[in-house]
């Protein structure tokens, strides 16, 4: 029982780490003040309504662009704390009841459990189906 809460623990730490270092970004897309899209880890694409710049240098008359791209980076950690003797004991007490609840919530359930298998069917006094029919003349 000890090697599993030990695995289980290496592993939650594992995602711990791996999400808490990990950066991206979220990229969206408003047309006015509707968001269009939301990307993540890449460019939102856009409604198709942005404005082209003019082809003459010439032309002074330009009209403001409803679309605006905002972009939102979310930034990891860089550095880890690899100390973890500094856990309190209500802390281990919340870990080790986690995980003990998750170990014995899927326990038991390989077995085919039916709640019909105690009771008779009851008894047909009457044909059912001769009572419901109708017959056209």
């Amino acid at each position: 029982m000890k090697q599993i809460f030990h695995k289980i623990g290496s592993l939650l730490m594992a995602f711990v780490v791996l999400f808490s270092t990990m950066s991206f970004t979220l990229n969206m897309h408003y047309c006015g003040d509707t968001l269009v899209e939301t990307a993540i880890f890449h460019k939102a694409k856009g409604c198709g309504m942005e404005m082209e710049k003019p082809s003459t240098e010439t032309c002074s008359i330009t009209k403001k662009n409803c679309c605006d791209d905002k972009q939102l980076a979310i930034e990891g950690q860089n550095e880890l704390q690899l100390q973890v003797d500094k856990v309190t004991f209500q802390q281990q007490v919340f870990i080790a009841s986690f995980i003990y609840s998750y170990i014995n919530l899927f326990e038991g359930l390989d077995k085919n459990v039916s709640s019909f298998e105690a009771y008779k069917p009851p008894l047909v006094v009457k044909d059912i189906f001769k009572i419901d029919e109708t017959y056209l003349i």
